[in-house]
């Protein structure tokens, strides 16, 4: 069944994205800050473009956001020209940028005054996932809402959760990035270490990765992070400010986040060395 969408954000993420929904016979408008990236998209994909976040949304069943942080979820939904100021009542929003809990539970309650839907529902799959239309997504939001977004969210997904209320999706999405940096350092000590030991990568490897040690991180980027490969996919950049919100809940909610205070510490040991923009497998390279 074809829906009227808006998607506002044709980053890495959100470009694919927004290309699987018009594949998917949507009616998909797009709105994006650089509005040549907008043209190139519509070139492919044969949808529309608008001037702004709220002309997107006119008249959108579901507006997707996919942007930076905090800052720009709030100005393309909240803002001036932000999407809410162009939608009706009943209309949804799911915002799939990776942000704060508290930007959610902010922006559910304003939308929920002007009788919209709300869900976080950050991702997880990186570049890859989305181009190949295989992300996870962990959601925040009340049930209807959720069951209402679901089978357009299916465009572009291999899973879909409801983890709870609004905020609960982003709250998983930073259990996600903590879990990820600790397996990251652990490979990049394990590998470094095989290396000073004089043992075959390559055998070791195929050994423990049979076993308990095994990981997508093992499976997909050990080779590339023996052979100084840092260009697939999530960069440094975006793992430090993933991390920094998930320090800042910590402080809030009391949670001991040591290894990940840690992690973040060695990831700016990586951005000093010039890699803002390798993906985050590159701790190995301060090693």
């Amino acid at each position: 069944m074809s829906v009227r969408v808006a998607f506002i954000g044709l980053g890495v993420m959100g470009y694919p994205m927004a290309g699987y929904l018009a594949k998917a016979g949507h009616d998909v408008t797009v709105y994006n800050r650089t509005a040549s990236r907008a043209v190139d998209w519509c070139d492919e994909f044969g949808g529309k473009s608008a001037a702004g976040p709220a002309d997107a949304a006119q008249g959108a069943h579901i507006v997707f956001t996919c942007v930076g942080n905090d800052d720009d979820v709030r100005d393309v939904i909240l803002g001036e020209q932000g999407a809410i100021n162009g939608m009706s009542a009943g209309a949804l929003i799911v915002d799939h940028t990776t942000a704060s809990a508290t930007i959610a539970r902010e922006i559910h309650a304003v939308a929920a005054d002007q009788s919209i839907g709300f869900l976080d529902a950050p991702l997880s799959g990186g570049q890859a996932g989305a181009e190949n239309g295989q992300l996870t997504i962990m959601v925040g939001g009340d049930d209807g809402v959720f069951e209402r977004a679901r089978s357009v969210m299916d465009c572009y997904a291999k899973a879909i959760t409801l983890i709870g209320p609004a905020g609960h999706g982003q709250l998983a999405k930073m259990v996600n990035q903590i879990c990820i940096a600790g397996v990251v350092q652990g490979l990049a000590e394990g590998l470094n270490f095989a290396k000073k030991a004089g043992l075959d990568a390559d055998r070791v490897i195929e050994a423990i990765s049979k076993g308990a040690a095994q990981s997508w991180q093992m499976e997909n980027r050990w080779e590339t992070m023996i052979n100084d490969e840092f260009e697939f996919g999530f960069a440094v950049d975006w793992m430090r400010k993933d991390l920094a919100i998930a320090l800042a809940e910590a402080r809030e909610n009391g949670a001991k986040l040591e290894m990940t205070e840690l992690v973040d510490r060695f990831y700016a040991e990586v951005q000093e060395l010039g890699g803002n923009r390798w993906d985050t497998s590159s701790l190995i390279a301060r090693l």
